[in-house]
């Protein structure tokens, strides 16, 4: 590997870094009151928004990391921009359904992947 190289693939991890910043308090406030959104149209996903938020930035579930969350919630940041997204998700509007949709599907299937991903496979049967 060249320096170069190097130093490219050095930017390139610090710039996913900075992008993938699954505890923040601002970006699971707008998670969640989307998330809200989706658990009062589909019965499935009602008390599963940690492990949808986690699943997004495929964070391993387990108690800490509910912890972190919980105490995330706790804070002033988090109640401002709740309060904010909640506020631009009450306006109805059938474009804004037709999204929340295809975002409850899709944040749904990331739940799925992750919990098939954390159950180990079960051993082939044996002949």
């Amino acid at each position: 590997m060249t320096p170069r190289s190097a130093l490219a693939a050095l930017l390139l991890m610090s710039a996913a870094t900075a992008f993938a910043k699954p505890l923040d308090a601002g970006a699971l406030a707008r998670f969640d009151a989307g998330y809200a959104r989706c658990e009062q149209k589909y019965e499935h996903m009602r008390g599963h928004a940690d492990e949808a938020y986690l699943g997004v930035y495929r964070v391993k579930v387990d108690d800490s990391t509910r912890a972190k969350l919980a105490e995330l919630r706790k804070k002033g940041a988090y109640k401002t921009e709740r309060a904010k997204a909640d506020k631009r998700l009450d306006k109805p509007s059938a474009e804004l359904d037709k999204k929340f949709a295809a975002q409850c599907a899709a944040t749904w299937g990331q739940v799925e992947s992750q919990a098939a991903a954390s159950t180990p496979a079960s051993a082939p049967a044996k002949k």
